[in-house]
């Protein structure tokens, strides 16, 4: 074994010794995560699991709860790109490579989910999708789900993105990859960086024009989310469908 490696396993496993001696064996994150479930860890437990160790003073418990907390929640920790967690003191390459392929993961599942089956009938899994893939971008996006006669999955396309604060959908660009795509039918979907999840009345034109434009295709427009934040916006239930 070399010098370096001596010294980097003695200075990990004194991170472990840290945690073992900080916390008892029923408040260790893994050992809770066995006994009682994984539902039951807080996020900066969760966190710590993946992380596997804190830095010097700090077990991981206690360091990833100051990381959540410098970033403003796990939310925006997932969602923090590559370039700006490696600035973070106590996240090198593989601590930020667990966190990115973690959301790519999750995004990934998301999708598989509405691969699967009719998607109308699992409205929550879509919501989750298109929050994992809008949620966190700083400009506004806007894709579309293109769907068959079962309302099964065709393809899913962005369409437009823009400035900070607005985007540029063009009914007729929609209405062209939904003939290309033999949709029968899709569901519109975009985020507001502003902040607000709720439609503003540009939205609400569009989707009256976009559903019209549509209809003359013979192409059923499911709905229009939006997403901010943590919320999905579905205008379909606020009665603009």
């Amino acid at each position: 074994m070399s010098l370096y490696t001596l010294l980097n396993f003695s200075y990990f496993k004194a991170y472990d010794m840290t945690l073992c001696k900080t916390l008892g064996p029923a408040e260790r994150p893994r050992e809770r995560l066995f006994d009682h479930g994984a539902q039951t860890l807080t996020d900066a437990e969760l966190l710590a699991i993946i992380l596997g160790s804190g830095v010097r003073g700090q077990h991981a418990v206690a360091y990833s709860r100051d990381l959540l907390n410098q970033y403003g929640g796990l939310s925006n920790l997932l969602n923090a790109r590559p370039d700006r967690l490696i600035q973070t003191y106590g996240l090198g390459q593989a601590k930020v490579s667990a966190i990115v392929a973690i959301k790519e993961l999750c995004t990934r599942a998301s999708l598989e989910q509405i691969k699967v089956g009719e998607l109308m009938g699992q409205p929550e899994q879509v919501r989750s999708f298109c929050h994992h893939k809008l949620a966190h971008l700083k400009i506004e996006h806007c894709m579309a789900i293109y769907l068959n006669a079962q309302n099964r999955l065709i393809t899913i396309e962005e369409v437009s993105r823009g400035t900070l604060t607005q985007t540029s959908i063009y009914p007729r660009e929609i209405v062209k990859a939904a003939l290309q795509h033999h949709a029968s039918a899709l569901i519109l979907a975009h985020n507001h960086p502003s902040g607000s999840a709720l439609p503003s009345q540009a939205d609400i034109h569009l989707t009256a024009q976009l559903k019209k434009a549509l209809y003359m295709i013979d192409v059923h427009l499911h709905d229009h989310l939006i997403v901010s934040g943590q919320n999905v916006t579905s205008m379909a239930e606020m009665g603009h469908l």
